[in-house]
């Protein structure tokens, strides 16, 4: 476990996001987005990581690892941090993939998003949702809107996650919370009960499969207040993805259920700065309003774009424009720009503009 520990405090020193252990390789730092070898270290021998294991992780962890072949959790180390981790088979040995996370929920106004996230928090009904690529920031900014509706309302404030990752004090709100695997057999067995836990904020993980995101929606329905997250970039594919996951024959009903419910999608990305002194983060907002409701039932999400892009008195802004943004004011390259947009032409636009 000493072993373990160095590393993580080296991780630390480095301000990496992400520490890899795999045998056969050196022990390797995610820094500004990159792998890096720890320098003047020995190859990682299966033993190490099995080491491991059987400190960190519980025989009902061991278990699930041994039948399985993959594990999530999170675990911490006073003193160094609270860490993500995922433990996966490959080649017959375990290898691990640990996350950094800080102790302290990041202020939503640190983290570079639109003003106009803020005012998700107000809202007592409706969902919304955070979409990325993995490693994007989505956990992060979900957490701070839910701190900060924690430092302003008396609510019950109940998470659903796989694993929990930061860790929430009471403040004004009651703030439950839920581990996939330790308080609940899955997301949909736990957002059922959770409806009957009288809760006016419901944060879900992931919306992994379809009993989950119809859940999801009806609660929000209800009038519950809920935030997720989705693996999409763009508002309009987050859509895509939701009314995809179900049947043909039902994709009438979501698409009227989503427009009802959907109040606001936050799609993000952190991207290396070009001084090399960590991410910066470019984000795509869109604020439901009764033209992208129109949409959404219609299924004319190829359009939303365009509402989002004429949108911006109402605080919408396209990916494009923020990326623009970011490489004219000199904190990104502009080859990362346009490898992260999703419209080279729009991109083009905005950076005529500037």
């Amino acid at each position: 476990m000493e072993y373990l520990e160095k590393l993580l405090e080296n991780s630390n020193e480095k301000k990496a996001t992400d520490l890899h252990l795999c045998p056969g390789s050196r022990p390797l730092f995610r820094i500004n987005g990159k792998l890096v070898e720890k320098e003047n270290s020995d190859y990682i021998k299966p033993q190490y990581i099995n080491s491991i294991i059987e400190e960190l992780v519980s025989e009902e962890g061991r278990d699930t690892l041994f039948s399985e072949k993959v594990l999530d959790f999170s675990f911490s180390k006073q003193g160094i941090g609270r860490f993500r981790t995922n433990i996966y088979s490959q080649r017959g040995t375990f290898a691990m993939a640990i996350r950094m996370l800080p102790f302290e929920i990041p202020k939503l106004s640190e983290l570079g998003l639109p003003p106009i996230v803020e005012t998700f928090t107000a809202k007592t009904k409706g969902l919304y949702l955070a979409t990325g690529s993995t490693g994007s920031g989505k956990s992060t900014t979900l957490a701070s809107l839910l701190d900060l509706i924690n430092e302003r309302y008396n609510y019950h404030i109940l998470t659903i996650e796989d694993p929990i990752e930061y860790l929430h004090k009471h403040k004004k709100s009651l703030v439950t919370q839920r581990e996939i695997g330790y308080d609940a057999k899955s997301f949909s067995q736990a957002l059922r009960s959770a409806l009957r836990e009288d809760p006016d904020v419901i944060m879900v993980g992931e919306m992994r499969d379809p009993e989950t995101i119809q859940i999801a929606l009806t609660a929000a329905e209800t009038g519950h207040l809920v935030f997720s997250t989705l693996h999409t970039v763009g508002a309009a594919k987050s859509i895509d993805r939701i009314v995809d996951a179900f049947p043909a024959n039902s994709h009438n009903q979501i698409r009227t259920q989503l427009a009802t419910v959907l109040e606001g999608v936050i799609s993000q990305q952190l991207i290396p700065r070009k001084d090399c002194a960590g991410m910066v983060l470019a984000s795509e907002v869109m604020v439901t309003n009764s033209a992208i409701k129109n949409l959404i039932r219609e299924g004319k999400h190829y359009q939303i774009n365009s509402v989002i892009q004429t949108g911006q008195a109402q605080g919408m802004q396209l990916l494009e424009s923020d990326l623009a943004r970011l490489a004219s004011a000199g904190l990104i390259e502009e080859s990362d720009a346009a490898y992260l947009a999703l419209d080279q032409k729009i991109l083009a636009q905005f950076l005529n503009r500037r």
